[in-house]
């Protein structure tokens, strides 16, 4: 197995991602505002079809009504098993940016290949049991390749420190490549846990539950993780 050292990451910024999986659905646009206002960089939308993974979340028009109370990118985390057909949904959303899981298509390239077709960031997942290799022939056409860190379908799962060494991998991939693309790590993200994704190679943190538990509240939260996450550099 490889050790988790990285290959650096240059100096592409860390990044805050809220899942707003922990929120309160009946107050989405509202809870939007109070991320942005707390200073996140992007919010993840987790799509979930009950069918790839057994939970439903966001159709395309919740996150529509959503769009406009905050002016930070969206992104979709498309875990569906119809990636292809949902897509041109999802942008018209507003979802600046789509994660497709490699494990949903038989045709990633393909697939990846429309998002960017369709005026949207093209950005490719994967389940913590899917190997680094899988996303080696598509780097060329991502944005940012997300590892996932729980395996996925529900928030609050623990951290799977047993992938740092894949988010690495991927990192090495991509600088010695010359790819110009973002990695993402998604599952367990806290202050017990950013620093060890980050010293990986990750620059963009997806986080739900440590945010909203934070008895400081969310700018507190979001400021902790950054500055953890930055001490790694």
């Amino acid at each position: 197995m490889d050790s988790p050292a990285p290959a650096p990451a240059g100096d592409r910024p860390i990044e805050i991602a809220p899942s707003v999986l922990p929120a309160d659905f009946a107050r989405l646009g509202e809870e939007v505002t109070a991320l942005e206002k707390a200073g996140v960089d992007r919010i993840q939308w987790d799509v979930m079809d009950g069918r790839f993974v057994p939970n439903l979340t966001f159709g395309p028009d919740v996150i529509a009504a959503c769009r406009t109370y905050a002016t930070v990118p969206f992104e979709a985390h498309l875990m569906v098993e119809a990636p292809d057909e949902m897509a041109p949904r999802y942008v018209e959303a507003g979802c600046h940016l789509l994660i497709v899981h490699a494990e949903s298509t038989r045709h990633l390239h393909r697939s990846l290949g429309r998002v960017r077709e369709l005026g949207a960031r093209a950005a490719v997942a994967l389940n913590p049991a899917t190997p680094a290799e899988a996303v080696a022939n598509v780097l060329d056409l991502c944005s940012m390749v997300l590892v996932m860190t729980v395996n996925p379908g529900f928030g609050g799962q623990d951290y799977i420190a047993t992938m740092e060494p894949k988010i690495a991998r991927i990192r090495r991939m991509i600088v010695e490549g010359g790819h110009d693309c973002d990695l993402e790590v998604d599952g367990g993200i806290s202050p017990a846990t950013v620093q060890g994704a980050a010293r990986a190679g990750a620059n963009v943190l997806v986080a739900g539950s440590a945010l909203y538990r934070d008895p400081l509240g969310l700018e507190h939260a979001v400021a902790e993780l950054r500055a953890l996450a930055s001490d790694t550099r």
